[in-house]
C-alpha cells in the first residue's frame, strides 16, 4: 500500500491531477517516493495526508476523470471544520492577550510516554504557547495564538503520531468509557479463552502425559498451540503494538517497546520450534502474559475512570435546553448553547440554571453544592448573580443571562480542573523522566542478560532475557505520580476547592507562616453602613456622591454604597480606583463648578485633611479639597469558622499573620477576637508586597487574601489561597480558589495535600523498590515470563490503589 500508488498521467500533478508549471512546479515525498506537485497549497495538503496516514486518498480514487475527485481526504475536511470562530467557542476559552485555550481527548495513549510525547510535537509548533498533557484523565490542555496556528493544524499534528484528539466533551465521556471498555473486554476475553485451552495442552506437556506418544503428536499439540495463541498475539495484542510503534516513530521509547519485543520474540521462537519439531514452545506464556497484561490496562482504565469522575459529573449538570421569554412574554424551548447575553430564561423548581445571570426575581433558594461543597441552601435576591449548574430549590425563578457556555463559571471551574490536572509537580515530571530512561536502561540490560546466558545455557538465554523484558518494565513507577495527582484533586473539587497549580502540593510541605488579610478573609465580607454623620449638612448630596463613586469600584467596602438609593443625581467623570487606597472623580455641580472628590480611608485625605485620623473613628470618608462632606461607619462580622481556624493551624504549628490596610486600632480589636499576636496594619498594596518578600527570606509563605488590592502579593506568595466570591484579579493571581468561602477550607487543603504527598512517596518508593529489586531475580533467571507479568501486573495496581485511597477520605 505504501508505494503502489495510482500515478497520474505525465506532467500532471501527483495532488490535483492538474497540468504541471512549465518549470516542473515542486516536489513532495508521499509513500516513500519523490512526487511532482503543481503549487504549495498541493505540497502542503500531500504532506498533510502522507503524516496522518491517509494514503487510501490516493490508492483508491479514480484519476480517469480529474474534476470529480475531492482535493481534500474527509478526515482532513473534518479537521478543518474546528477552525471556524462559531464551533471554537463552544469549546474554547480566549483569554485576554488573544491567545486561546482548549481541553481535547486523546485517544490511544496507554502511559506517561505518550503524554511526553505529544507534549513534545506539540511545543515545535510555532504559534503554540503551552501544551501539557495528563496520561491519567488522557486529555491535553493547549494554549495557541490563532493567527499563527489553526486548531485543525494542531489535531493533525496529534494524529500524525497516531493518536486522535477532539475536543474534550464531557456529556460524551461516559459513552467513550463504555467504547474503551468494550474495547479492552473483547480482547481480555479472547486472550482469556485462548489461555485456557493453550494451558490445558501445555499441563500434558509439562507433566508427561504425551511422552509416550510420539513426536509427531506432540508437534500437534503445538500446531493446536500455536492455532489459539495467533488470534492472542494478533488480535489482543494489537494495543501494545500500536504503542511501541508510536513511540519509535518519535524517537521516544516508552514502555509497550519491551512489552511488544517480549510478545513477538516468545512467539516467534515457538512458531520455529513448531515447525521444525525441536526446542521449546511458550505458547501459553504468550497467552498468559497478553491476558495479564490486558487485565491490568482494563483495572487502571476502570481506576482513571473513578478519579476523573468528579470533574465530569460536574460539567455534565448543565442542561441541554433551556425556556426562554420571547418579545410577547411567551416561553419557547432553546438549546443551551443558543442563549446569549441579555436573553430572560425561566427556571421551575428542581430544575438547573442554563446560564450565568442576573436574579430577576424578588428572591430564590438556590443548591450550590456542587459547587461549593456545602448541600445547605443559599438564599439569594434581587439583582445578585446566580451561576449556571446550580438548582433552583423553591420556586420558578426569572434571571437575564450575564455568560454562557464557555464563559460561565462553572466552565471555568472545570477549565481550572484540567488546567491543575494538566500541570505537574516537579516531583512527578522527575517521576516521568526517571520511567522514561529507565525503558532505555531496560532494553540495554536485557541485551546483556542474553549475551552472558548465552554462555551460561543457551538453552535458557532467550527466555531469562523475556522474563527481564517484562518483569521490570516501569509500568508501575509511569503511574505512581499522575494517580496520586488527579486523586488529591478531585478530592479537594468534592470540598469545593478548585487547585490552580499542582506545584502547590510540594510547596505546602515547607509552610510554616501564613499571612491572613483581614476585609473579607478573616471577616465576612458583609459589609454595613453602622453609622453616618455629615459635617456638611448635605446627607442627600453627600450619600448621592458615594452611591455614584463607589458603583466604579469592585471592592468589599463599596457593596453598602452600592445599596443606597439616593434622592439626588450627580455626574461624575474620570472617576480613578487607587487600589489599597480609595478612589477618586471629577464631581460636576449644579452651579457649573467642577472640582475633585475623594472617599476613602482616613490616610487617603490627610493631605488635605491632615486632623481626620484623629478626630474620627469613621473608616470611609467622603470629602473634597476644601471640606468633609461625610464620615461612614461600614462594620463587618468575623467568619463563623475564623476562631476555630486561626486556634487549628496554630496548633499545627503555622504562624499566622494578618497583614491589612485598615486602621491599627480596628485590627488590632480583630486579631484580640481570633487570638491572633502579629498584626502588621494600615498597608498599601506595596507595603503588603514587601512585607511577604521580607518573610520569603525566612522561608515558604502562604497567603490568603480576597481583594483587588491582594492580586500582588497573591502573585507573590510560594502558595496563595483566595475564594470563590473574591475579586477577579485574586482568582487569576491565586495556586488556590475556596469556592465553598469558609477560611476553614484552608484545613481541608492542608490535610488533603500532607495526604496526597505521603501516597505519592509512597507510590514512588514501591514502584523504584519493585523495579530495582525484581531486576537480580529476573537476570538469575528465577522468574518464568508469565510469573513476571502477573508481577508487573500487580505492582502496576498496587499503585493505582493507593491512589484511590485518596478517593475514600471522608468530606470535612
Amino acid at each position: 500500500m505504501t508505494n503502489v500508488l495510482p500515478q497520474p498521467p505525465a506532467g500532471h500533478c501527483f495532488h490535483c491531477l492538474q497540468p504541471l508549471p512549465d518549470d516542473g512546479g515542486y516536489q513532495v515525498k508521499v509513500a516513500e517516493q519523490q512526487r511532482d506537485v503543481c503549487c504549495y497549497g498541493c505540497q502542503a495538503v500531500a504532506q498533510t495526508i502522507d503524516q496522518q496516514g491517509l494514503l487510501h486518498f490516493y490508492q483508491y480514487r479514480d484519476t480517469s476523470n480529474p474534476l470529480q475527485i475531492p482535493l481534500l481526504p474527509e478526515e482532513l475536511k473534518q479537521l478543518e471544520a474546528y477552525d471556524q470562530d462559531d464551533l471554537q467557542a463552544q469549546f474554547t476559552q480566549l483569554e485576554a492577550n488573544g491567545l486561546r485555550t482548549t481541553t481535547l481527548s486523546i485517544e490511544g495513549m496507554t502511559c506517561a510516554a505518550c503524554a511526553w510525547l505529544i507534549e513534545q510535537q506539540l511545543m515545535q509548533l510555532q504559534g503554540v504557547h503551552q501544551a501539557r498533557v495528563n496520561a491519567t484523565t488522557e486529555r491535553v490542555t493547549i494554549t495557541w495564538q490563532p493567527k499563527q496556528v489553526k486548531l485543525s493544524q494542531l489535531l493533525s499534528q496529534i494524529a500524525g503520531l497516531g493518536y486522535r484528539a477532539l475536543p474534550f466533551q464531557a456529556a460524551t465521556q461516559e459513552q467513550d468509557f463504555k467504547r474503551r471498555r468494550r474495547y479492552f473486554v473483547r480482547r481480555i476475553g479472547i486472550a482469556g479463552l485462548a489461555t485456557m485451552q493453550v494451558m490445558m495442552i501445555a499441563v500434558a506437556l509439562y507433566f508427561g502425559v504425551v511422552d509416550e506418544v510420539d513426536g509427531n503428536m506432540r508437534q500437534f499439540f503445538w500446531w493446536i498451540s500455536l492455532l489459539f495463541a495467533t488470534p492472542v498475539l494478533l488480535y489482543s495484542a494489537q494495543p501494545f503494538y500500536l504503542s511501541a510503534l508510536r513511540s519509535i516513530q518519535a524517537r521516544q521509547l516508552n514502555m509497550d517497546v519491551p512489552v511488544s519485543l517480549a510478545l513477538l520474540s516468545a512467539y516467534g521462537a515457538s512458531v520455529y520450534a513448531t515447525v521444525i519439531n525441536e526446542g521449546e514452545v511458550y505458547f501459553e506464556s504468550v497467552s498468559m502474559f497478553t491476558f495479564f497484561l490486558l487485565a491490568g490496562r482494563y483495572f487502571e482504565l476502570l481506576a482513571k475512570q473513578r478519579a476523573i469522575a468528579t470533574a465530569a459529573n460536574l460539567v455534565k449538570l448543565l442542561p441541554a435546553t433551556a425556556e426562554r421569554e420571547t418579545a410577547d412574554g411567551s416561553l419557547e424551548s432553546v438549546a443551551v448553547n443558543q442563549l446569549s447575553a441579555g436573553d430572560i430564561v425561566r427556571v421551575l423548581p428542581g430544575q438547573t440554571l442554563p446560564a450565568d445571570g442576573v436574579l430577576l426575581s424578588q428572591e430564590a433558594d438556590v443548591n450550590e453544592s456542587m459547587l461549593t461543597g456545602e448541600s445547605v441552601p443559599v438564599v439569594h435576591r434581587q439583582g445578585d448573580t446566580v451561576l449556571a449548574g446550580t438548582l433552583n430549590q423553591s420556586q420558578p425563578l426569572r434571571l437575564q443571562v450575564a455568560a454562557t457556555q464557555q464563559s460561565t463559571v462553572m466552565a471555568k471551574i472545570a477549565a481550572l480542573q484540567d488546567q491543575a490536572l494538566a500541570n505537574k509537580p516537579k516531583l512527578a515530571e522527575r517521576a516521568e523522566r526517571l520511567a522514561n530512561q529507565f525503558v532505555k536502561q531496560l532494553l540495554l540490560l536485557a541485551a546483556a542478560t542474553f549475551l552472558i546466558w548465552s554462555f551460561i545455557d543457551p538453552a535458557e538465554a532467550f527466555w531469562v532475557t523475556l522474563a527481564v523484558l517484562v518483569a521490570t518494565c516501569p509500568c508501575a513507577l509511569a503511574l505512581a505520580a499522575p494517580t496520586a495527582v488527579t486523586g488529591v484533586i478531585h478530592q479537594l473539587n468534592r470540598n469545593g476547592i478548585i487547585l490552580r497549580n499542582t506545584d502547590t502540593i510540594e510547596a505546602l510541605r515547607d509552610v510554616k507562616t501564613i499571612v491572613v488579610d483581614k476585609t473579607g478573609t478573616l471577616t465576612s465580607g458583609q459589609f454595613a453602613l453602622h453609622q453616618r454623620e455629615y459635617p456638611s449638612q448635605q446627607p442627600v448630596l453627600a450619600d448621592a456622591l458615594a452611591y455614584a463613586l463607589e458603583l466604579h469600584s469592585e471592592h468589599p467596602l463599596a457593596l453598602p454604597f452600592k445599596s443606597l438609593q439616593p434622592e439626588q443625581h450627580v455626574q461624575l467623570s474620570q472617576v480613578v480606583v487607587d487600589l489599597g487606597e480609595g478612589i477618586r472623580g471629577q464631581w460636576h455641580a449644579n452651579d457649573g463648578t467642577q472640582q475633585e472628590i475623594r472617599m476613602g480611608a482616613p490616610r487617603y485625605l490627610a493631605h488635605w485633611h491632615p486632623e481626620l485620623s484623629a478626630q474620627t473613628s469613621a473608616n470611609v470618608i467622603l470629602a473634597t479639597e476644601h471640606e468633609v462632606l461625610a464620615y461612614y461607619h461600614v462594620v463587618d462580622q468575623l467568619r463563623d469558622d475564623a476562631a476555630s481556624t486561626v486556634k487549628t493551624l496554630q496548633q499545627q504549628g503555622f504562624e499566622v499573620v494578618m497583614l491589612t490596610g485598615d486602621k491599627q486600632s480596628n485590627a488590632r480589636k480583630v486579631a484580640e477576637q481570633l487570638g491572633i499576636t502579629k498584626v502588621v496594619a494600615e498597608c498599601l498594596p506595596q507595603d503588603k508586597l514587601a512585607y511577604v518578600k521580607q518573610q520569603q527570606q525566612q522561608g515558604p509563605v502562604l497567603m490568603i487574601g480576597d481583594g483587588i488590592n491582594d492580586g500582588p502579593v497573591l502573585a507573590q506568595a510560594d502558595v496563595s489561597m483566595t475564594f470563590g466570591q473574591a475579586a477577579d484579579l485574586a482568582r487569576q493571581a491565586a495556586d488556590v480558589v475556596a469556592m465553598r468561602n469558609d477560611l476553614s477550607a484552608v484545613l481541608a487543603l492542608l490535610d488533603a495535600t500532607k495526604k496526597s504527598r505521603r501516597v505519592l512517596r509512597q507510590n514512588i518508593s514501591w514502584a523504584l523498590l519493585y523495579n530495582i529489586g525484581i531486576i537480580p531475580v529476573a537476570v538469575m533467571g528465577w522468574v518464568t515470563p508469565y510469573i513476571a507479568a502477573i508481577g508487573m501486573s500487580l505492582s502496576s495496581l498496587l499503585v493505582l490503589a493507593n491512589s484511590l485511597r485518596l478517593n475514600r477520605q471522608p468530606k470535612r
